[in-house]
């Protein structure tokens, strides 16, 4: 199996004044190249896991590591975030793709991708540029690229985060429910774009509460719940088959879709199927 780009290890996040811990001690490692998907029940705290790792939430305990270098290290009572204290050279290492888009209104499409590296790595204008409408072409935006972020549809919109994301080169890509907020006939869209990612080797930590798509992507898969990992599988053919755990049997069953159609009555009073 490949190095861990990424590693967890006994992460303890706690809210000042709350009566539990978000997590109480979770590790885990995503290899090199590899896709690792956490899914769990909404309030489990997958987006919050995301968010320590790319370093805009503190944490108490545990460490944090890229390859192999710890760029988070927790401490009883830290409010300060892990981004506050990485290098900016540090910080582009990892992208993360949010669910809200959170593009910049009164920027066009090639504005809000190329600015970044324009502005904060100091690469030159042109050929960021240049890059940026691969990128966009890549998606399937290419024609898009002097849009503003309200003439277009919100499966465009998630596109261009990604783009935007992409073009800083980051060695670890977080994605946090990136389709929520579409309309489902958007939500194509956006999965084929990631699905294309993953083959082309991107190493990734995907939350999504899309099931069929994280069976199609993960390479292996984490479920949380409750402060911890309930299970963790490198197989996940055999995780969605076969979960062992009960609490990932009960949580996988709310997905399940019942073929039972409903008996209508015709004129008659006769049921008919």
């Amino acid at each position: 199996m490949s190095e861990p780009m990424l590693t967890v290890d006994n992460l303890l996040k706690h809210y000042a004044g709350a009566e539990r811990n978000v997590f109480d001690g979770i590790s885990f490692d995503v290899p090199k190249g590899k896709v690792l998907v956490i899914i769990g029940p909404s309030g489990s705290g997958k987006s919050t896991l995301l968010r320590c790792v790319a370093g805009l939430e503190p944490i108490q305990g545990g460490t944090i590591a890229l390859n192999g270098q710890v760029i988070d290290r927790g401490e009883p009572g830290n409010e300060k975030s892990g981004r506050a204290k990485r290098s900016s050279q540090l910080r582009t290492k990892i992208g993360m793709v949010f669910q809200s888009y959170d593009l910049f209104p009164n920027r066009t499409v090639l504005g809000n991708i190329t600015m970044a590296p324009v502005m904060v790595q100091k690469r030159p204008k042109p050929d960021v540029e240049r890059e940026a409408m691969e990128l966009l072409k890549r998606v399937g935006l290419a024609d898009r690229a002097q849009a503003k972020p309200h003439e277009l549809s919100g499966g465009q919109r998630q596109r261009v985060a990604i783009c935007r994301a992409l073009i800083e080169h980051p060695e670890l890509m977080l994605m946090d429910e990136v389709t929520a907020a579409l309309d489902p006939e958007m939500v194509h869209e956006v999965l084929d774009v990631v699905l294309e990612l993953a083959d082309a080797g991107q190493t990734m930590l995907i939350v999504t509460h899309e099931m069929q798509f994280a069976r199609a992507i993960a390479d292996k898969i984490i479920m949380i719940d409750s402060g911890g990992i309930v299970e963790t599988s490198d197989d996940p053919e055999a995780f969605f088959a076969h979960p062992t755990t009960q609490r990932a049997q009960e949580f996988l069953r709310t997905f399940e879709f019942s073929r039972h159609r409903r008996t209508e009555k015709d004129g008659a009073g006769a049921q008919t199927t």
